[in-house]
């Protein structure tokens, strides 16, 4: 795909527009770092996947800067120039200029495909680099040194699996709505009504289930920590509202269940194959 630099500035310019403004639109927001955002990875990752690497991690490393500054608070915390260091190169740089891989699997024949394995990717890494961070760095100021590493995983798993399965569906569903491959933008080959039903019921039944487990992970994993030492205490478990869990959870399976019946219910009538 050949285009010209100020085509492609000005096309990752208002991404990266995107990409900050979703960011501070927070479904969940945890007590001492990390949130679940309104799909702020995704736009950085469409420009991977539609640019190609190198220019993706271009992208993506201007987006790091621009979260390092939305953060800067989060420098105050280090308790020595290398934990400052340590906690810019790994909670931002690293964490976020990965998402310039997101379109290794453009080579698949299937958009969807190769978006959704794309962001799972980049979201392991991402996840990785904050592990690493949270038990080298974060341990005694927000992360008990006894239980550093084991913390570090599970207390970044409770915002990062919630985010990369938004950003996973948000990927999917709009990949069934633009083609991303072209040097225009397009319109993915045309769906008679049944076709098209079929991808709106199936976006709606990855909502709902993306819904739910996004509200039952903010209900346990928010009650897990200690609110007057901030240590990760597995006792606590007890204080979560287990009725409310129970009834999003059935309610989560009962909805997206009858939406994935509705969507194959609609693929059986199609003619588009």
């Amino acid at each position: 795909m050949k285009t010209n630099k100020s085509l492609l500035l000005t096309e990752s310019g208002i991404m990266l527009a995107c990409a900050t403004i979703l960011s501070m639109i927070e479904i969940v927001r945890l007590p001492y770092g990390g949130s679940v955002t309104l799909f702020s990875m995704l736009p950085v990752i469409l420009v991977a996947y539609r640019r190609g690497t190198l220019w993706g991690l271009f992208t993506a490393f201007a987006f790091s800067l621009l979260q390092m500054l939305l953060g800067l608070n989060n420098l105050s915390y280090g308790t020595s120039a290398g934990a400052v260091a340590a906690i810019i190169l790994l909670d931002y740089v690293v964490a976020f200029t990965v998402l310039g891989l997101g379109g290794l699997f453009r080579f698949m024949k299937s958009q969807s495909a190769g978006l959704a394995l794309g962001t799972l990717l980049v979201c392991v890494f991402r996840y990785l680099a904050h592990v690493v961070v949270g038990f080298t760095v974060w341990r005694d100021i927000s992360i008990p040194a006894a239980q550093a590493v084991v913390y570090s995983f599970i207390y970044n798993a409770t915002y990062m699996v919630p985010e990369t399965l938004v950003t996973v569906i948000g990927g999917v569903i709009i990949s069934r709505l633009i083609d991303f491959r072209g040097e225009s933008l397009s319109r993915p080959r045309l769906r008679d009504k049944a076709s098209r039903r079929d991808l709106l019921f199936s976006g709606i039944s990855k909502i709902i289930a993306g819904a739910a487990v996004i509200t039952d992970t903010a209900l346990v994993f928010s009650k897990l920590q200690n609110p007057d030492n901030g240590e990760f205490d597995i006792k606590l478990i007890s204080t979560v509202n287990w009725q409310l869990f129970a009834i999003v959870t059935l309610a989560g399976i009962i909805l997206a269940g009858v939406f994935y019946l509705l969507s194959k219910r609609a693929q059986s009538r199609s003619d588009v194959k």
